[in-house]
Order: C-alpha cells, then structure tokens, then sequence
C-alpha cells in the first residue's frame, strides 16, 4: 500500500485550517450570543415595562438560537451535510417528544404563562385547588408560599388548564370586622391594646384609621357585667383572612393574661 504524502499534507493542512476556523468561529458566536443575550435583556429592561421573568427567558431563547446557527455553520465547514442531521434529530426528537408528553406540555404551559402573565411575582391567587403568594414561575413549575409560609409546588400544565383567581388584579379593599365579648372593667384596657396592635401592623390601610368599640351590653349583671368588644379595619382583601386571625389571637392571649 503505497501512501501519498503529499495528499495527506494537503488534507491534513486542509483540516486543520478548517479546524482553526471552526475554532474561532465558535468563539465569536459565543462572543455574539452572549453580547446578543445583553441587549435583549436591556432592551426588554427598559422601562420596566416587562416582566423580569419574561426578559429572562427571551434573552436567553435569543442566546441559544444564536448558538445553534453557529453550531450548523461548523458542521457544515467540515463538510458535514446538516439536512440529513436535522431529519435524524428531528426523529429522535418526535420519539423524545412521545416518552415525555407530560413534561413537553408542562413547558409548553410556563412559555404560555409567561407571555399571557395571567399573575405576577407576589400575587396573591388560587389554582388548582391551592392558594399562596406566587414566589416563582419557571418554564416546568409554578412556585406558591403558603399563609403558614409552606412550599407549593404546581406543574404548569395544571396552573394553564385550571381556572386561576387572582387577589391581587384589581386594587381594593376588605374589611375585618370581629366581635368578642369581655369583662367590662378590662374593655377599655383591651380595646387600647388591640388598637394600638392594629395601628402597627403595616397590613392596615393607614388611611382609614382602625376602631375598637363596645357594641353592646351582654351582661348586665352589677357583680360581673359583660360587654362586647367590635374590632373594625380596612385591609387588602388578600390580607382579611389573616388579619382577622391575628385580632383574634391576640385578643385571645390577652384576656387569658387578664
């Protein structure tokens, strides 16, 4: 077998040359992608008209779409034929796509809720049978806290397909009313407390001010009268729940210390 040398010195120089080329063409693309992925994220930033997690994910969409044009422009400086190659990807793809149905629909889901924002980061909403504060919205999974400050965790194929009730979507206001009976020589004492507990909770609307009032006599009795004790605030509608627990439990801990 009789080896021409200077055919493999041709090829070999051929190759890498086009080894070379490949090299920095890979470096520049990744330059560009990431220089690319910058300007989006400015560019969407500006104003702060977008949603952070909106930027996010286009930016980064724009970043591996440039990576991949310069991937196809490598193998085709080999001489590899990228048809053939997007065919082969393509089937392994449809069968990829079969094995994870549930998955694909999930992130088909998040990419849905992040351009609809049906919510946003801090909201307050109900769906799938769950209520919390949205704390985070992946491309997979949409993350709610608890009002006992618990993680949930829902796929984003169940928070697209199910009804979705927002608190937060319209500014309003809600109102906590609670009513207690308590002896009536430590009502004023109590209802001074509460008040004063209601007017630091930064929850209350500081424009409409609190009241603590005795409604109406229980208990005539001279030797242990009884009064009962209306609690009144304005609060986020989102917030009534809780605010009203937080009078009720500190009314409670207060007349067990009387």
């Amino acid at each position: 077998m009789t080896i021409n040398f200077d055919t493999l010195k041709a090829s070999l120089v051929l190759y890498g040359l086009n080894a070379i080329y490949a090299i920095l063409l890979l470096a520049i693309g990744w330059y560009l992608s990431g220089a690319m992925q910058r300007v989006v994220t400015r560019m969407l930033a500006v104003g702060h008209r977008v949603d952070p997690l909106v930027t996010l994910f286009v930016s980064s969409v724009t970043r591996y779409g440039v990576l991949a044009v310069v991937g196809i422009a490598v193998l085709q400086l080999f001489g590899i034929q990228t048809a053939s190659l997007v065919a082969v990807l393509g089937a392994t793809s449809l069968a990829i796509g079969l094995a994870l149905q549930g998955t694909l629909s999930n992130l088909a889901a998040g990419v849905m809720l992040l351009l609809f924002r049906p919510f946003h980061i801090g909201d307050d909403v109900e769906v799938g049978g769950k209520a919390g504060k949205v704390r985070s919205l992946s491309l997979f999974m949409t993350e709610l806290v608890a009002a006992d400050n618990t993680q949930i965790l829902l796929p984003n194929g169940q928070v697209w397909g199910a009804a979705i009730i927002n608190h937060s979507a319209y500014p309003g206001t809600g109102e906590v009313k609670v009513t207690f009976p308590v002896r009536a020589g430590s009502a004023n004492t109590l209802a001074d407390q509460i008040l004063k507990e209601l007017r630091d909770d930064p929850r209350v609307d500081a424009r409409t001010e609190p009241s603590v009032n005795v409604s109406k006599v229980i208990a005539a009795d001279p030797a242990a009268p009884v009064v009962e004790l209306t609690v009144s605030a304005t609060v986020k509608p989102s917030d009534t729940d809780a605010v009203k627990q937080r009078v009720l439990d500190h009314a409670s801990a207060l007349l067990a210390a009387a």
